[in-house]
């Protein structure tokens, strides 16, 4: 892994979010935000810091597999007071003037919208993305359901409206879909190694994994979607649509392939990354996928 403890670090820049440090660096003359892991302190588990660095690395390159721009990551090191810590590089993708506007922001600008920028009811932010003037609504929607279908086989459980949106550049006045970015709730990120056996020993652990928990950021009737329920009821003809373009791209040896050589983690964490793909993969997205696409087979 790469040691990015003596880049220069580049002032005046600066990035929100609630989960752990960031600081923007120079590697090899382009910028990178370094994320550190947020302390585990106060939560059930035995991990001194989450795994959210592993979620991001991860999860962001699988998004990329799947033919949905996402950050380019590196996990790598850096040393705070004596102490190395494990760190997830993300490719600066503001990087020539390009400005960041999240969905939350662009919600606010809805006059007419029944909800604040932060309201994540399915149907409010359907008709934000109809309303918005910023890019195609048409494009925009099959890209926040591809987004939901990876989010589902990745259990992301903080898609909220802060963390995707736009890039819009000033000086041409546009606008494009930015590269989907904040990872770090997918994979299950605070889940410590005893955790880990006990999903690997126990299908009926495995098996919360995908039927109960966790939930999308996304509402719907007030209540966080349950990604097993919602895309095993085929319903919604967005999500259906989202399926028979994302779930063809999966490619499961490709995944478990990369999984393998990502530096750093134990064997353990490899084995558990690794089956609880599979299994959302299996129980979730396959079977919603056929029944999707079940009259076209017919």
């Amino acid at each position: 892994m790469i040691d990015f403890t003596n880049c220069r670090v580049i002032p005046g820049r600066a990035y929100n979010g609630a989960n752990g440090s960031k600081i923007a660096v120079e590697y090899n003359g382009e910028a990178y935000m370094l994320k550190f892991p947020p302390s585990a302190e106060g939560r059930p588990t035995d991990l001194s810091y989450t795994n959210s660095c592993i979620s991001e690395h991860i999860a962001s390159s699988i998004f990329n597999m799947m033919g949905i721009r996402a950050q380019e990551t590196m996990l790598g090191t850096y040393t705070v007071k004596g102490k190395e810590k494990l760190v997830c590089a993300c490719k600066d993708f503001t990087a020539g003037g390009k400005r960041l506007l999240d969905f939350c922001s662009i919600k606010n600008t809805v006059l007419d919208s029944d909800s604040n920028g932060s309201g994540t009811e399915l149907s409010n932010v359907m008709d934000t993305i109809d309303k918005q003037q910023y890019v195609s609504p048409t494009v925009l929607r099959e890209h926040f359901w591809n987004m939901f279908i990876a989010d589902a086989l990745l259990g992301n459980f903080d898609r909220h409206n802060g963390n995707w949106g736009f890039l819009y550049d000033d000086i041409k006045g546009e606008a494009e879909i930015a590269p989907v970015f904040d990872c770090g709730s997918c994979l299950l990120p605070q889940a410590d190694d005893k955790v880990m056996k006990k999903v690997l020993a126990n299908k009926a652990e495995l098996h919360a994994r995908v039927f109960q928990f966790p939930t999308s950021a996304i509402k719907l009737n007030g209540r966080k979607i349950n990604y097993y329920d919602f895309l095993s009821r085929a319903e919604n003809e967005d999500a259906k649509e989202a399926l028979k373009r994302i779930a063809p791209r999966i490619n499961m040896g490709e995944i478990e392939s990369f999984i393998d050589q990502v530096p750093g983690i134990s064997d353990l964490q490899k084995e558990f990354y690794k089956a609880y793909v599979n299994a959302r993969y299996d129980l979730m997205i396959r079977p919603s996928f056929l029944l999707a696409t079940a009259k076209e087979r017919d």
